[in-house]
């Protein structure tokens, strides 16, 4: 550790008595796995620290200020980029899940307030109650990702073809700065003003989304309501190549009518099919039944899953899957003829079993994080537009082609997953899974009944250096078509290519806020 023992020791001596002793983890375990994410791991922290309330969170940033110790916040830890590991040892890793508040819920002025540590799943839950929901609603890692990690992170997927990604519903924050101080923005920067709007002049809250804590740690989000639509219709698709689909995707996006979206490559198709079975299904036909809107809709939903069963992707390499919402079955109707209008010269519509499951139960759990056989998995992603999406995706296949060979001797397999944003965006997710042995981050995240029903792989770090290697290639190949990342955290080149001028102000905001370099060192690059 950068700071010596008996410093340490103090310092934890101070941080037990600000959020007490069972709330600031120093074991080895504990300190492994917190600092661990879906990937990778770089240093041991301090400790762990939990703060319970802004008050505490406060304290615990005055108190490594004081002592020169770096802060790094965690929100529900399902992340890739090694946002939340800390760059040094020198470091406390901040647990913000005890922090999980409904603050305000203001039906008036149509906005929510809740403390970083809340899932997606449990507030919208909140606002259900009410018939109320955020514009965008969540990725679908929502049972256990966080809304504070959703803002500091940029994320996408529930919503997101209508509204954009998580930092477009935000309205305003409190940041706790590295001193300990609180810092407002949107109108709650006004000492007379609620935190009902996001723009007066330039957009301090925009600052701090996607920043992954690199100017301040969330403690109190404010984000825009919208009602709950009442009613939803779905669509899929199949495709008998990329271009297909990317045309079909592109079509349906303009069209401005899509509520949620996503693509899927052969590979991820069979992992669906491959690992359905009687319980997943029971499941499934709950959820529908929950959700439908009366007994003899939930009936002809059901039949048409059943009718479909495993065949309701059959002969199709690729699949793109839609939800639309509205006010009446009128709007629903009228939007997924949109839909099917501009999908007619691409695609050959097929059951609709994905995307009406997936709209009952949206939260899924976090079993992906390992693959369908137990392989370890790792995704990347970035933001194209339109137009570049064929020969990205051209390049994308030459790689794996000239590499095919070396994936298969090292078990490593591939493939990709696809989102339209709003109107203007398309997010490839290319996805790695490899034969590996498990780590700590496994061990814990995921309930032990679920990990026995997967094979176990002895080590292999010749595989995981090949992951490495391709996903190094793919980042170049990102860079070279101009595309853009969420979720930057300390993984992607952010200052990469990046304007002269833009990069001297991103380091004058940090400087500005965090004049030690004290929050979450690395990330974006800073």
């Amino acid at each position: 550790m950068s700071a010596n023992l008996q410093e340490s020791k103090d310092i934890l001596v101070q941080l037990r008595s600000a959020v007490g002793d069972d709330h600031v983890l120093s074991g080895d375990a504990d300190r492994e796995f917190y600092a661990m994410d879906v990937y990778s791991f770089r240093e041991m922290p301090i400790a762990v620290v939990q703060p319970d309330t802004v008050e505490e969170l406060q304290a615990v940033a005055r108190i490594a200020s004081a002592a020169g110790i770096a802060l790094v916040p965690r929100g529900g830890g399902a992340s890739y980029t090694d946002a939340y590991l800390p760059a040094t040892p020198n470091s406390l890793l901040i647990d913000t899940e005890r922090m999980n508040r409904v603050i305000e819920i203001n039906e008036q002025d149509m906005y929510i307030t809740v403390e970083p540590g809340i899932t997606w799943a449990d507030m919208t839950a909140r606002l259900a109650e009410k018939g109320l929901r955020t514009a965008f609603w969540g990725p679908f890692s929502g049972l256990r990702a966080t809304v504070g990690g959703g803002m500091s992170q940029n994320s996408v997927s529930l919503g997101s073809g209508t509204y954009g990604c998580s930092a477009d519903t935000a309205l305003s924050f409190d940041i706790v700065l590295a001193s300990g101080e609180i810092l407002s923005t949107g109108s709650k920067a006004l000492n007379t003003a609620s935190p009902f709007f996001r723009h007066y002049g330039p957009d301090l809250t925009g600052i701090f989304t996607g920043d992954a804590g690199a100017f301040g740690i969330k403690a109190r989000i404010t984000l825009r309501l919208v009602p709950a639509p009442k009613h939803s219709g779905t669509a899929s698709f199949g495709f008998n190549a990329f271009d297909a689909m990317a045309d079909g995707m592109t079509a349906a996006a303009r069209t401005g009518v899509v509520a949620d979206n996503f693509g899927l490559d052969p590979k991820l198709q069979q992992g669906q099919l491959g690992k359905t079975n009687t319980n997943d299904a029971m499941q499934a036909v709950f959820a529908v039944l929950k959700t439908s809107r009366n007994p003899l809709d939930a009936c002809v939903r059901v039949l048409k899953m059943a009718a479909a069963g495993k065949r309701f992707l059959t002969g199709f390499d690729y699949s793109a899957h839609y939800v639309v919402e509205g006010s009446s079955r009128a709007e629903i109707k009228a939007k997924l003829a949109d839909v099917r209008a501009a999908m007619v010269d691409h695609g050959t519509e097929i059951a609709n079993t994905i995307p009406t499951v997936l709209r009952a139960m949206p939260f899924i759990p976090l079993y992906p994080i390992l693959g369908p056989r137990g392989q370890r998995w790792v995704p990347m992603h970035g933001i194209l537009p339109f137009s570049k999406l064929k020969a990205f995706n051209r390049r994308i296949a030459q790689l794996h082609a000239d590499n095919a060979a070396k994936m298969d001797e090292l078990k490593v397999e591939k493939a990709a997953m696809f989102t339209s944003i709003s109107t203007n965006g398309f997010l490839y997710e290319p996805v790695f899974y490899w034969e590996d042995d498990r780590t700590p981050f496994h061990r814990r995240y995921l309930p032990q009944e679920y990990l026995d029903t997967l094979p176990e792989y002895p080590a292999n770090p010749a595989g995981r250096a090949l992951v490495g290697e391709l996903r190094g290639k793919i980042q170049a190949i990102f860079t070279e078509f101009g595309a853009v990342h969420l979720q930057v955290g300390k993984s992607y080149p952010y200052m990469r290519e990046r304007q002269a001028e833009a990069q001297q102000i991103l380091k004058d905001i940090k400087q500005a806020l965090d004049p030690k370099g004290l929050m979450n060192p690395g990330a974006l690059g800073l």
